[in-house]
């Protein structure tokens, strides 16, 4: 049995078909769901070991990015994705998904951290490829200290923090961050362009303490060959192998159980 990853699906959201491909080719078994329906049956959740949200721009991101979906997450299916998360299951959610999952309080449960995302400081959308490099909150799944790329594609990316540096701090104590932008010598940096929106901390994505919660910025289902790299494989962008171990290492535990 395959390991089961519920996508949800909602207006605005159209990175989908990359998402539930990388999921796939990882070995998972992916079954789609809107969020209307889900919100009817938020039981289903009890039904996957993977709960996504992909990228997009949720109900246009009219009031904030991933503002409305979240509210919805929060309201209608929080009380499910606890107790999948309590049962051992993982929650994912990467760009828009992961502003989800932020303003849905799913991400970073620190206490006295107020988190949020707002607008790049370049003041416009920007669409490169990232590196970013693994901490250790996350290295059962890639490698710590290794360099991840992936391209980014938000607006609204720069995380944050309510009393800064001051959280930065609390972030880092809770191993609550996950990935940090860098450049191509792995030096962690904030500066545009090797950090596109600007997040203090250079932080790039987020981990609950148990390291199944997590969400990121920079798509990882966006790099899923040496095709997909900027340069074909020469080099500066890895080999195009690093999204696949990405999501093969997020499915690792479920896919263990399935062969049982």
């Amino acid at each position: 049995m395959k390991p089961r990853v519920l996508q949800l699906f909602a207006s605005g959201i159209n990175c989908d078909r990359e998402l539930r491909y990388a999921f796939e080719l990882a070995g998972a078994e992916v079954t789609e769901i809107h969020i209307r329906e889900l919100t009817k049956s938020p039981q289903l959740i009890r039904e996957c070991d993977v709960f996504a949200i992909p990228g997009g721009f949720t109900y246009g991101d009219d009031l904030g990015a991933g503002r409305v979906l979240g509210l919805e997450v929060e309201k209608f299916l929080s009380e499910e994705l606890h107790a999948l998360h309590d049962r051992g299951g993982s929650i994912f959610g990467v760009c828009n998904g992961f502003q989800v999952l932020v303003k849905a309080g799913l991400l970073p449960q620190v206490d006295g951290v107020d988190v949020s995302l707002t607008w790049n400081t370049s003041h416009r959308f920007e669409s490169r490829w990232s590196r970013m490099i693994v901490e250790e909150s996350i290295s059962h799944i890639l490698p710590a200290g290794s360099i991840f790329p992936a391209p980014s594609a938000h607006a609204e990316g720069q995380i944050v923090l309510g009393r800064g540096q001051t959280d930065v701090a609390a972030l880092e104590s809770a191993n609550a961050i996950a990935l940090r932008y860098c450049d191509r010598d792995g030096n962690i940096t904030s500066q545009w362009p090797d950090c596109p929106s600007g997040s203090i901390g250079a932080i790039a994505g987020l981990v609950s303490s148990s390291g199944r919660i997590i969400g990121l910025m920079p798509h990882p289902e966006r790099n899923l060959s040496v095709l997909h790299t900027p340069d074909r494989g020469n080099g500066a962008w890895g080999n195009g192998s690093e999204g696949l171990s990405f999501f093969k290492g997020l499915l690792a535990p479920y896919l263990a159980h399935s062969k049982v």
